[in-house]
């Protein structure tokens, strides 16, 4: 009979010390007890609290975060004492490059450090002079630490404390917040992952696509009927302007082109689907009563805005560009198209051939907005449309009535 030889495996919590050789409360709830709380800074902000209950004496707490965003690097979560809600903010690329971020903290452990620990009850001078701790001693905070959040291929992010005890944190609350980092970088990492993979789907797909292929719109042809105000918009002699142009101008062409058109469409409360090469797909829904009023909005100050680009593009030495945009109403089809591994979450159907087809009229008609005569008997106001009589569009058996949106008085028509 053999004998089984009993090996002594290593602890690793006495050689890294990662983890606590005592449970705690706070730390139990972390770990077990947070698994139906969807995002961090609720969290974040009932494990301060119940920190707090428990007679540690923290008064303020923060995570930052280097994230993965169009428009942001980074963004912080910020509790302080008696609040029930956590302070949101983001930091636009290029403030990792400013005084304020490369003489902080936050820094210090990017870098490497391990822990930054430093006493603001003491008078006189504080070494290193950093803002945020001037800053934390006007707010009669007395002691402040940072440990890094280690997450997964070496992402380092960051959790602050800072005390209100008259001489600072004391060493058993030190290793008690200590102990929960390594709990705190686990929940903060899934619930960040979550929050990234619903800002990916928002910035190529759209807030309203993002939602349903989450809640598992997700096979091909699944979707559903939405009654919409259908937008398309198309660049005028894009082809022509990418042959002459430099490619860096052309590429700055088309993001200014497309800021001009995106930010008030979005502002009205449309939802853009697709960039189409130099053209554009958004619809508004009609569960919002002022659907048509809002379209008409945005498109006029999405004029004024393409004005003003082509004014600078003038300036640079380049030729105005135009556009043409065709705009209905109607029922389309909305979810997934595509190859077995391969999808797109758009819209189509009838509706969508009626809008794009009004958007190629407008080189035909030479009016900048052609609307068809289903969305115009939306809107109260007629005076903004001259009838342009009905047009037979292509691959339709019947004419369609249609308008112009008339030009701002400072505009005049294509010619």
């Amino acid at each position: 009979m053999a004998l089984v030889e009993t090996v002594n495996i290593p602890n690793p919590v006495e050689e890294n010390a990662l983890w606590p050789h005592q449970r705690s409360d706070v730390l139990d709830w972390l770990v077990t007890g947070t698994s139906d709380s969807r995002y961090i800074d609720n969290i974040f902000v009932e494990m301060c609290g119940r920190l707090r209950s428990q007679g540690i004496s923290i008064a303020r707490a923060s995570m930052n975060f280097l994230v993965q965003h169009p428009q942001w690097r980074g963004a912080r979560i910020l509790w302080n004492r008696g609040e029930k809600e956590a302070e949101f903010a983001t930091y636009a690329y290029g403030s990792e490059t400013t005084a304020e971020y490369l003489n902080s903290p936050l820094y210090d452990i990017h870098k490497g450090a391990d822990e930054v620990r430093q006493a603001l009850y003491l008078p006189g001078p504080i070494d290193p002079d950093y803002q945020i701790y001037r800053d934390l001693r006007e707010e009669g905070l007395t002691e402040y630490v940072a440990w890094p959040l280690e997450h997964t291929f070496g992402k380092r992010h960051v959790v602050t404390f800072a005390s209100d005890r008259a001489n600072g944190f004391l060493e058993s609350e030190i290793e008690q917040l200590k102990s929960l980092v390594p709990a705190i970088s686990l929940v903060s990492e899934i619930r960040l992952k979550n929050r990234m993979a619903r800002t990916l789907l928002e910035t190529y797909v759209g807030p309203h696509a993002s939602q349903e292929i989450l809640e598992g719109a997700t096979r091909r042809g699944s979707g559903n009927t939405v009654s919409a105000v259908i937008m398309i918009c198309d660049l005028r002699d894009f082809t022509r302007i990418s042959d002459l142009w430099p490619r860096d101008d052309v590429i700055e062409l088309l993001n200014g082109y497309f800021d001009a058109l995106a930010e008030p469409i979005e502002k009205h409360g449309g939802e853009i689907l697709k960039f189409m090469g130099d053209g554009l797909l958004a619809i508004f829904p009609l569960n919002n009563a002022d659907a048509g009023p809002n379209l008409i909005a945005a498109i006029r100050e999405a004029q004024t805005a393409l004005e003003e680009l082509n004014t600078s593009n003038i300036d640079k030495g380049h030729e105005p560009f135009g556009y043409g945009i065709g705009v209905h109403v109607g029922d389309v089809m909305y979810g997934n198209i595509g190859s077995k591994s391969r999808l797109d979450f758009t819209v189509i159907g009838p509706a969508v051939n009626i809008a794009s087809r009004l958007e190629t009229l407008t080189k035909t008609v030479r009016r900048q907005v052609l609307l068809s005569e289903d969305f115009v008997a939306m809107i109260d106001n007629k005076s903004e449309f001259d009838s342009i009589g009905p047009q037979l569009l292509r691959g339709l058996e019947h004419p369609v009535g249609v308008y112009a949106l008339k030009s701002p008085p400072h505009e005049a028509p294509q010619t």
